[in-house]
């Protein structure tokens, strides 16, 4: 089983002497290229006109703050990124208090899905950032497209787009438009407000309950083989499941 969560747009600024190092990253043979390529256009962004650069990235006026940081991502102090992200999905996650076992498993089972990256393990040391799917470099157009053949390569490389295998996926339609396995089943995760019998898709609240089940199945003794032994385990701890083919649904009774 593979958890694919989402950035966040919040994250902390970390501290100390570490920089930098493309080639410690998950997947440095297959993404590092493409990692080299965004970190240099953010570099010649932050010497090109605010305006432009707010256009870029696809930020706010009053963010314009982290054009800077980001044009000197190379120089950054940097922690693992289980730490910079931030936010209530992480919040519920939370992975310092992870056991050890748990720590384990997310290091085999679990991935961050990102723009700047493409795809992160926990332990990954990287710096503070500010950039989304939605940003749209020059010479680099869509992120989805930009990263989209890498990506495919390098999950199949690592035996996660495999017949039988299982994707529990938390991340949101820009993020998934840049990888969707062609052979594992790929798996939503969704939370939905049950009162009166009628039904209320989630938002903010969708993130701690996508936290809650990353938690609850990298914290079990055992991890869950497949998706309904994944529902049995949410089940138990008080959560109300519903199953489709491409769904994992999250019910909350009021």
């Amino acid at each position: 089983m593979l958890i694919l969560l989402p950035p966040s747009e919040g994250k902390s600024s970390p501290s100390g002497k570490s920089r930098l190092d493309l080639d410690s990253l998950a997947f440095a043979g297959q993404l590092g290229e493409k990692r080299s390529q965004l970190i240099i256009a953010l570099e010649r962004l932050g010497q090109a006109s605010e305006k432009k650069a707010i256009a870029a990235l696809g930020i706010s006026a009053g963010q314009a703050g982290d054009i800077s940081r980001d044009a000197d991502l190379a120089s950054a102090p940097v922690a693992p990124a289980s730490e910079v992200y931030t936010g209530v999905l992480y919040d519920r996650l939370d992975f310092a208090s992870l056991p050890a076992a748990g720590k384990r498993r997310a290091g085999r089972n679990l991935l961050i899905s990102s723009a700047l990256w493409g795809f992160l393990a926990p332990a990954d040391r990287i710096p503070y950032y500010r950039f989304s799917m939605k940003a749209k470099l020059p010479k680099i157009g869509g992120l989805p497209a930009f990263w989209r053949q890498s990506l495919a390569g390098a999950m199949k490389q690592a035996g996660h787009d495999e017949e039988g295998g299982l994707v529990i996926d938390m991340r949101s339609g820009s993020y998934s438009a840049a990888w969707k396995p062609k052979n594992a089943r790929l798996v939503t995760v969704r939370g939905f407000t049950e009162t009166a019998g009628k039904r209320k898709a989630i938002s903010h609240m969708a993130k701690a309950v996508r936290g809650d089940v990353a938690r609850i199945a990298l914290a079990t003794k055992s991890m869950p083989k497949g998706l309904e032994a994944l529902a049995h385990l949410l089940e138990g701890e008080g959560m109300t499941i519903e199953l489709s083919d491409r769904t994992l649904d999250v019910i909350e009774k009021a």
